[in-house]
């Protein structure tokens, strides 16, 4: 069965799950699930129960999909995230966003937790992700094209969409949390970065670094999905200061920023929905 043909039979069922039919989408990165309980008449449908679907094992990613209301936005939201280091295919990471895209989705949030190369950037703080620097060696469009769900050669000089920045930014405003704007450069993962691998990353000109996200704008980009991607930096990447890291702090400092994060979240979709 085709990549499409899969996707379609996934959309079909979540069709049938529920009446709703999202516009906007979130996938929300570690820690950062909150914001699906917000959701009003929300349903929540398990990854494993979706066909196809990859199921996420990292800590801190629920893995569901719920579909529900933010205000009068109908919306979906990815409660966690399935990564590459999880011993899924490319075409796997990004299948959830294939399948958002074949329910109707136009607009694309996403959140990740990241390390700060940018000595200006401090944990606690957001970044919005102004571009990226694919360092995972991988691309999910490798192999024959779908032509129903994209082109073979596409344009990604706005992969990240500029209205949809400053949207994110006069929110994070309005709530008084501190945003940055920067370039985030995607590894691997699972292991953090070596000292000499974040000194590469900041002389590349990166900004923050983490182990998602790029594919899954790839793949949304192809589909003409418009993207926004929020970073919550949670620590100093490796070298970058003398203190080793562990991912519960990654999951420590995205509990203390989830309330601002959700109120920034919910008035990026508010402000987003006025764009369809």
């Amino acid at each position: 069965m085709s990549a499409l043909a899969e996707a379609e039979q996934a959309a079909a069922f979540v069709r049938g799950r529920s009446k709703l039919r999202p516009v906007l989408a979130l996938v929300l990165g570690s820690g950062l699930g909150a914001f699906a309980d917000s959701l009003k008449n929300a349903t929540r449908i398990p990854f494993a129960e979706i066909p196809h679907f990859p199921t996420a094992t990292a800590i801190g990613h629920r893995g569901e999909m719920v579909l529900g209301t933010a205000g009068d936005t109908p919306v979906a939201v990815m409660n966690g995230r399935v990564h590459y280091y999880e011993g899924y295919s490319p075409a796997q990471v990004v299948f959830p966003v294939r399948v958002l895209g074949r329910l109707g989705v136009k607009i694309l949030v996403m959140t990740n937790a990241a390390g700060s190369v940018n000595i200006n950037c401090k944990p606690g703080e957001l970044m919005i992700i102004t571009d990226h620097i694919n360092y995972m060696g991988i691309n999910p469009l490798i192999g024959l094209n779908e032509d129903q769900l994209g082109p073979r050669f596409f344009d990604m000089s706005d992969a990240y969409d500029p209205k949809l920045q400053e949207i994110a930014e006069r929110a994070c405003s309005k709530v008084g949390m501190t945003v940055r704007r920067g370039v985030y450069i995607a590894f691997n993962g699972p292991s953090y970065e070596t000292p000499a691998e974040i000194k590469a990353a900041r002389t590349l000109g990166a900004d923050a670094v983490g182990m998602s996200t790029v594919p899954e704008v790839i793949a949304a980009r192809h589909m003409g999905i418009r993207v926004l991607a929020i970073s919550c930096i949670t620590n100093m990447a490796a070298g970058v200061i003398k203190k080793k890291l562990h991912h519960l702090e990654v999951l420590e400092v995205a509990e203390k920023v989830k309330l601002g994060l959700l109120d920034v979240l919910g008035r990026v979709l508010a402000d987003a929905a006025r764009l369809q």
